[in-house]
């Protein structure tokens, strides 16, 4: 798994009136159907599976997870078995995500959420590593130690492509903004959006993920900009996002990189940002969400539309 995601200048008056110099890191465009964090967060989960002779992964995600079905794909093309323990009812087993991963292979288990809440309980995990002792334990979202040198690369790729000062990314599980952390090593400012109610629970997920050796300063996560919580957004949040899709030809979906993309419109208004920065958004991918959101008629069909994956 190799490949190089480019990087595009972004033009928007906002950027000009504030003299920012904007350009996207475009992750999303990494793979066809494995796109951004997801790509980078499996690809050393992947090599060491396959390294240590593992049938299978084992993983966590609601039913319209990008990451579920970013891992279903990824086994299959790798030969892996996958299981999806999914938060939910068996009645979503047809819909527009989990219908392609179990197309790709991968054995869907669904869970209330009681249980699903258990998804970081040692016991539970312990059980669930019995029962499956030749599949790999991945957590939600793949955010874990072997997913720090995936997404670190993106950080190698930046400083070949551009000298920039401050990086944003949307937030989730963790994975991704520690990843940075670690591979850019305080040389520029890093600021992670949370894209749900977090109240510091992802500053402990990042620091548990990053190494206790070293000191990582030059980073935060900016916690107020969730929009209501976890795939929570407005009509109002949706039209501005749409709008800026439209003025620009790029697409940010409202779950994680709209969300992103909102926060730093608004910080440009407040003055957070100085004249001349060089900043870079990275799009981490997830507009296979888009579907879902069209199934369950959260958005406007007149004005989204999403890749065709299978």
């Amino acid at each position: 798994m190799q490949t190089l995601s480019k990087l595009e200048r972004i033009f928007h008056p906002i950027f000009e009136k504030h003299q920012l110099i904007v350009s996207v890191k475009r992750d999303d465009h990494i793979h066809p159907i494995i796109s951004g964090n997801k790509w980078r967060k499996l690809k050393f989960n992947l090599l060491f599976a396959k390294n240590n002779n593992y049938k299978g992964i084992i993983s966590f995600g609601g039913s319209f997870s990008n990451h579920i079905h970013a891992l279903a794909f990824a086994c299959q093309q790798q030969g892996l078995n996958s299981i999806g323990i999914i938060r939910g009812e068996s009645d979503y087993a047809s819909n527009y995500t989990l219908t392609m991963a179990q197309q790709w292979g991968m054995a869907i288990n669904f869970v209330d959420r009681k249980t699903y809440r258990l998804r970081e309980d040692t016991d539970y995990l312990e059980n669930l590593k019995q029962k499956y002792p030749d599949h790999l334990l991945v957590p939600e979202g793949g955010s874990n130690k072997l997913a720090l040198g995936g997404v670190g690369e993106i950080i190698t790729e930046l400083n070949q492509q551009c000298e920039f000062d401050t990086l944003l990314t949307p937030v989730g599980s963790g994975g991704t903004l520690a990843g940075l952390i670690q591979a850019d090593n305080n040389q520029h400012q890093l600021l992670g959006i949370s894209v749900l109610k977090q109240d510091g629970y992802l500053t402990e997920q990042v620091n548990h993920l990053l190494s206790e050796e070293q000191h990582f300063y030059n980073w935060q996560i900016l916690s107020e900009f969730h929009r209501g919580g976890y795939a929570k957004f407005s009509k109002e949040d949706e039209q501005r996002i749409v709008n800026f899709n439209l003025q620009t030809g790029f697409v940010f979906e409202p779950v994680y990189s709209g969300k992103m993309l909102l926060a730093f419109l608004d910080l440009i208004e407040q003055g957070y940002f100085s004249k001349g920065q060089r900043i870079v958004l990275l799009h981490t991918g997830g507009l296979q969400g888009i579907g879902g959101m069209l199934e369950r008629k959260r958005l406007d069909r007149d004005v989204w539309s999403v890749p065709d994956f299978k």
